[in-house]
C-alpha cells in the first residue's frame, strides 16, 4: 500500500485532486489544516490505469456529458469536471464509499438464554422438551392452588353472610349452635341437635331440650366389664391411665366375687417396670399377675385363667402413628382361643383431633367402648362427648383421680352431659370466677 498526500485551498480542492488521481479506490487515511489550506493523507494499492476518454454519440448536444479536459492554466476545474455528475460531490459521500470497502465486521451473535445449568447446554432436545412439559404442569398446578385458594376465601365469605343472614333471620337457633361449640361441641353435631330444637321455645326451655337431646344421643354400656366379666383388654396411647384403671376394676371386682376369680396380664415390655407396677397392684388385691410377650404367651395364658371370672390385659401405650401399635393388634387379634373384648381408653382433658385419630388408629381392632379418664383435669367435656356420638363408640366408664379402687365409677349419659353443662357453666360462661380446679364429677 502507498501512501500520497493532497493539498488544498479547501476539502472539496483536495478531494477532487485525490479522485482525479487516485481514482474512486482510494482510501483517505486522514485530513487536517495546514496554513490556509487543507492536507489529505490516502492511499492506494497500485497505480490507477490511464484511461482513454470514451466519446458517447450526443443524443442531445446541450445534454451531452462533458469530457475530461485538461487543467487550463490559471483555472481550477469544477468537481462535476473533474469527477462527473455521477461521483461524490463531497467528503461525506466519499467517506461512505471508502466503509463500504471496508471489510463488513462479523455478525454479532445473540446471547444465548440463561441456562439452567451447564449440564443443560449439552442435554438433548427431548429432554428439553421433558423439562418445558414439567415447567407447564407446575404452571398448571401452581393454578390450580391459587384456584383452590380463591374458592376456600369464597366459601368462607359466603358461610359468613349466611351465618349474618341466620341470625337476623334465626337468632335463637345461631344463638344455641354458639353456645353448644363453646361447650366443645363439634359444630357439625352442634348444627344437628339445635335442628331439633323447637322454634318458638324459650331459650332456656331450648337449652334443657338440647341437653337431653345430646345425653340420648350418648350410648353407655352399663357398667359391662364388671357385670359381665370375661376377658377384657385395655388399649390406647401412653399416658391415658390404662394400667391405673385396671387396677380399680380389678380391686372393685375383687371386692364383690373375691381375689381368686381375677387375674391379670401385661403385654407392655417396653417400659420399664411396666410389669412391676401392676405386679404391685395385684399384691394389694391379692390377685395372679402375669406377662406376655407375645401372641403365644398370651394364648397359653388365656388357657391357664379360664376358670377366673374376670382377665384384665394391659397393653403397652403407643401413640397413633407409632409403628409398633400394629404388632401390638395383631398380638391381641391372634390369640384365638377366646374371645378378647377391647376397650379404648381416652384421656378427656385431650384435644379432639387428638382424641379422633386414636380412636381411628386403635379402630382396627373391634372395640366394644371406651373409657374416659382424667375427669378431674377436665375444662371442657363437649369434645370427648362428640368423638364418642360421632364414631358411635359406647362410653364405659369414668375415672377422676388416682384412688384405687375410689375413683372410677360406670358412665351415665345424664351424669356425662351433667359434668359437661355445668363446665361449660363455670370456665365458658363465668371464666373470671374460676380461680382453682373444682372436681367435674360432683353431682349438681
Amino acid at each position: 500500500m502507498k501512501i500520497r498526500r493532497f493539498y488544498g485551498k479547501d476539502m472539496r480542492d483536495a478531494l477532487t485532486q485525490v479522485k482525479a488521481e487516485l481514482g474512486g479506490d482510494a482510501v483517505i487515511m486522514s485530513n487536517k489544516k495546514v496554513g490556509d489550506g487543507i492536507e489529505i493523507v490516502a492511499a492506494y494499492d497500485r497505480e490507477p490505469p490511464v484511461k482513454a476518454p470514451i466519446q458517447k454519440p450526443a443524443i442531445n448536444p446541450q445534454a451531452a456529458a462533458p469530457q475530461p479536459q485538461a487543467k487550463p492554466q490559471g483555472r481550477t476545474p469544477s468537481l462535476s469536471e473533474i469527477i462527473g455528475d455521477s461521483g461524490p460531490d463531497s467528503l461525506r459521500a466519499l467517506l461512505e464509499k471508502q466503509m463500504g470497502h471496508e471489510k463488513a465486521p462479523a455478525p454479532i451473535k445473540a446471547p444465548r438464554p440463561a441456562q439452567v445449568s451447564v449440564a443443560a447446554d449439552k442435554m438433548p432436545e427431548e429432554n428439553f422438551n421433558e423439562w418445558d412439559a414439567f415447567s407447564e404442569e407446575k404452571n398448571m398446578s401452581d393454578i390450580r392452588q391459587e384456584l383452590k385458594s380463591l374458592r376456600n376465601v369464597l366459601e368462607f365469605q359466603v358461610s359468613g353472610l349466611m351465618r349474618e343472614q341466620r341470625k337476623q333471620t334465626r337468632p335463637l337457633h345461631d344463638f344455641l349452635v354458639d353456645r353448644l361449640e363453646r361447650m366443645g361441641i363439634s359444630a357439625n353435631l352442634s348444627e344437628q341437635l339445635v335442628s331439633f330444637a323447637p322454634p318458638n321455645a324459650e331459650e332456656r326451655d331450648a337449652w334443657i331440650f338440647l341437653m337431653k337431646l345430646l345425653a340420648n344421643r350418648l350410648h353407655t354400656t352399663h357398667n359391662d366389664i364388671l357385670r359381665q366379666g370375661g376377658v377384657v383388654a385395655l388399649v390406647g396411647p401412653t399416658g391415658t391411665g390404662k394400667t391405673t384403671t385396671i387396677a380399680k376394676l380389678a380391686a372393685q371386682y375383687a371386692q364383690r366375687h373375691g381375689h381368686q376369680q381375677v387375674a391379670l396380664i401385661t403385654t407392655d415390655s417396653y417400659r420399664i417396670a411396666a410389669y412391676e407396677q401392676l405386679a404391685t397392684y395385684g399384691k394389694i388385691i391379692g390377685c395372679t399377675v402375669r406377662k406376655a410377650c407375645n401372641a403365644e404367651e398370651l394364648s397359653e395364658l388365656l388357657h391357664q385363667f379360664r376358670s377366673k371370672g374376670l382377665v384384665l390385659i394391659d397393653t403397652a401405650g403407643f401413640g397413633q402413628r407409632d409403628t409398633r401399635l400394629i404388632k401390638q393388634l395383631d398380638t391381641l387379634s391372634q390369640s384365638s382361643y377366646t374371645s378378647i373384648r377391647h376397650y379404648l381408653v381416652l384421656a378427656a382433658n385431650a384435644q379432639r383431633q387428638v382424641m379422633e385419630h386414636q380412636v381411628q388408629a386403635y379402630g382396627q381392632i373391634s372395640l366394644q367402648g371406651c373409657i374416659f379418664t382424667k375427669l378431674d383435669e377436665c375444662y371442657s367435656l363437649g369434645e370427648a362427648i362428640s368423638v364418642a356420638i360421632e364414631h358411635k363408640l359406647p362410653v364405659s366408664y369414668l375415672t377422676e383421680g388416682q384412688k384405687v379402687p375410689e375413683d372410677i365409677k360406670a358412665a351415665e349419659a345424664k351424669y356425662i352431659i351433667t359434668c359437661a353443662a355445668r363446665l361449660f357453666k363455670q370456665y365458658a360462661l363465668m371464666p373470671h370466677k374460676t380461680k382453682q380446679v373444682v372436681n367435674s364429677a360432683v353431682s349438681i
